[in-house]
């Protein structure tokens, strides 16, 4: 029933922040997403987050591509200004919005197939330009909306639920972001609140580029070839006048860690996701030893998650580019356009 609108009314006994909302003003609409998808997890995550902080939900611009992730935007912070883009290219939009208006805080939602693939050079250079947005890939390995084919970040000799192994090497975004200067760098699994929302919170209050990557595992698909259920079975066999898919429901995977703790989480495939949490010490302020504790434990057939990197003095693109303090946004034609006398002195100091 997901064509439902929501219920507006609030309790009265509801808790309210410090700016006089209650975490329901920080929903969006009913998710029309599989039961259980870890991705509205990350919904509720970030719900949470908004609400803790005390953000004024007009104050957000979330911005989104395409694929199940990019679906989330309307499922969280309905009161916030909203932008669906087309494949990949929510980076690019994202970093306009923000040299025309540097007031609001920018929050880009994407997934592997809309980052890592046809959307990977965007994700490059906004993470190096230092676009000051919380950026959060929620990552599942395959492509969802296309019944789940592997996608780039797929790792090497795991199998898709028709038994196919991929024999591609992944790519690794949390390695990809600290290589390229991204100054807030965490990982998470959309199964652990308690650790998702603290990083959500401090990616949304940083001062650059933030980017976190959130596994999150698909409980769908089981379309494997030889099936007289799969859909290409169906489509050769049948003449239908529309088209209708059902999946059939899954419990959401969730999980309670302790820092320095290594769980074994079973997916519902039957595979396993081995996670580890940072240990206490662990120092998030050197790049390169977050890169090599990254990729020590990852030959250990484990996924560290936690606030891997930091840089506290970051600065972001407005700074770079030395812009003005007002949005340009507000800004009119005698601030924009300054005149002939002014572009021959700009001309004159570049020669």
């Amino acid at each position: 029933m997901t064509y439902l609108a929501k219920p507006r009314l609030h309790h009265p006994t509801l808790a309210t922040n410090k700016v006089g909302y209650t975490r329901r003003d920080y929903e969006g609409k009913i998710s029309t997403l599989c039961a259980g998808c870890g991705h509205d997890s990350i919904s509720a995550a970030i719900i949470e987050a908004c609400w803790e902080l005390d953000i004024e939900p007009h104050r957000v611009a979330k911005l989104s591509g395409i694929g199940c992730s990019s679906k989330t935007p309307d499922y969280f912070l309905g009161a916030s200004h909203g932008f669906n883009t087309v494949h990949g290219r929510m980076p690019s939009v994202l970093t306009g919005a923000n040299l025309a208006n540097r007031d609001l805080l920018y929050l880009g939602v994407s997934g592997d197939g809309d980052s890592a693939s046809i959307g990977l050079g965007q994700f490059a250079h906004a993470m190096r330009r230092g676009v000051r947005m919380a950026y959060i890939v929620e990552n599942n390995g395959v492509y969802g909306l296309t019944k789940g084919q592997f996608s780039a970040t797929a790792d090497q000799g795991s199998r898709s639920k028709k038994g196919v192994v991929n024999s591609d090497s992944p790519v690794d975004l949390v390695a990809m972001a600290l290589q390229l200067g991204a100054s807030y760098v965490g990982r998470g699994f959309s199964g652990n609140k308690a650790q998702l929302v603290p990083l959500i919170k401090g990616a949304i209050s940083h001062g650059g580029a933030a980017f976190i990557d959130v596994i999150s595992p698909c409980v769908a698909f089981n379309n494997h070839p030889g099936s007289t259920k799969s859909y290409d079975y169906v489509r050769e066999h049948n003449e239908a006048v529309s088209r209708i898919d059902f999946i059939s429901g899954r419990e959401e995977i969730t999980v309670d860690m302790a820092p320095g703790e290594v769980m074994d989480v079973r997916q519902h495939d039957g595979t396993l996701l081995r996670l580890r949490s940072l240990h206490p010490g662990y120092d998030p302020g050197d790049r390169h030893a977050a890169m090599a504790h990254m990729q020590r434990h990852q030959e250990m057939g484990e996924v560290v998650t936690g606030l891997l990197f930091v840089d506290p003095l970051a600065s972001d693109l407005h700074t770079a580019l030395n812009t003005s303090d007002r949005p340009l946004n507000a800004l009119g034609p005698a601030e924009l356009c300054p005149g002939a006398e002014a572009l021959a002195r700009l001309n004159a100091s570049l020669r």
